[in-house]
């Protein structure tokens, strides 16, 4: 399988359950517990329609000392949420001990997508039964919201976050088929949140969204978000229309203030693959001093996705971010 030169060296860490087209292991969501020195992984199973219990239907948290052998600690399935699919979480642990796992799901009050949040002093603890709300669409006038990334800047706390905007006026029809971001009556961009403990979330907005042309005027999702200097980029997916929902490839864009973000790859994607889809999405970029490492999911020839990790020396990855900048 090709491999992209920014993710040289990547190594695998989950497998799709089938190898064939519709079959997924990815959405990584990646925690280093410092107290530990061990990594913490949010990850979701995915199967095709119809293949129980098929699309978003499993969701599972693994944990390794080395980022080579993974063991899974935590899963749970769509059914507990009774809801018709999960897609990416994220996982955290507060300054107090306490875990916070943010998981976004279909809400089967009104088939839109939402984020809630679970809470633990123990892992193995999380119970889907007390799962509480962060966010629901309607209420902030958007058709879904989901795939929540969380970070600390600048003393806060700041959750990006997959939202559905929509492009004609929308019913309780358009969310019939439980997932509007594939029914082309939305498009795809991204909404920030900020808190100060985790727990009390305050929304800011939306801050990048696709524009009228290119290869991602449909979607423009931020994935992650790696400081340098007084600049952050960011990783995110990107489609030109919610055909290629599922399928997205990787896209630059930069921010002085977290709000306002440019695009540096208007012109086609960053990362990609030669085969099949193309599809390199959900880039989960976690600095730790001098080292990053870069989790994804990743299409392969078959056209199942696996999810990957690569590593490299945080001034390499930085020097690669300012080419894109200076490219663009």
């Amino acid at each position: 399988m090709s491999t992209p030169g920014l993710l040289h060296g990547s190594h695998l860490v989950r497998e799709p359950v089938g190898f064939e087209n519709g079959y997924w292991a990815g959405a990584p969501g990646a925690f280093f517990a410092a107290d530990e020195n061990a990594w913490y992984l949010a990850y979701r199973l995915r199967r095709p329609r119809g293949v129980a219990p098929d699309r978003g239907g499993e969701a599972r948290i693994a944990r390794s000392v080395d980022l080579r052998t993974w063991t899974d600690v935590w899963s749970t399935t769509k059914d507990r949420f009774d809801s018709a699919s999960i897609e990416r979480c994220a996982l955290i642990k507060s300054r107090q001990g306490t875990w916070h796992y943010f998981i976004s799901y279909v809400d089967p009050a009104d088939g839109r997508w939402c984020a809630s949040v679970i809470t633990s002093a123990e892992i193995k603890a999380l119970d889907p039964a007390s799962a509480r709300p962060v966010f629901k669409a309607a209420p902030l006038g958007l058709e879904g919201i989901k795939d929540p990334w969380i970070t600390f800047v600048n003393g806060k706390f700041q959750m990006f976050l997959s939202v559905a905007l929509p492009t004609r006026a929308t019913s309780d029809q358009s969310h019939s088929t439980l997932d509007i971001f594939n029914t082309g009556e939305c498009v795809s961009a991204t909404g920030l949140a900020t808190s100060s403990d985790l727990s009390n979330w305050d929304w800011q907005g939306i801050i990048f969204k696709p524009e009228t042309a290119g290869w991602d005027k449909y979607c423009r999702r931020i994935n992650s978000i790696v400081p340098i200097g007084e600049q952050f980029f960011a990783f995110y997916d990107g489609s030109a229309s919610h055909a290629e929902n599922y399928e997205e490839r990787t896209g630059i864009a930069v921010s002085t203030d977290l709000k306002s973000w440019q695009s540096l790859t208007p012109n086609g994607p960053a990362l990609t693959v030669s085969h099949a889809s193309g599809c390199l999405r959900y880039i989960d970029a976690q600095v730790r001093g001098d080292v990053a490492k870069l989790f994804y999911e990743v299409a392969r020839p078959d056209s199942s996705h696996e999810m990957r990790v690569a590593s490299l020396q945080t001034e390499e990855l930085g020097a690669w971010l300012q080419k894109q900048a200076g490219a663009a």
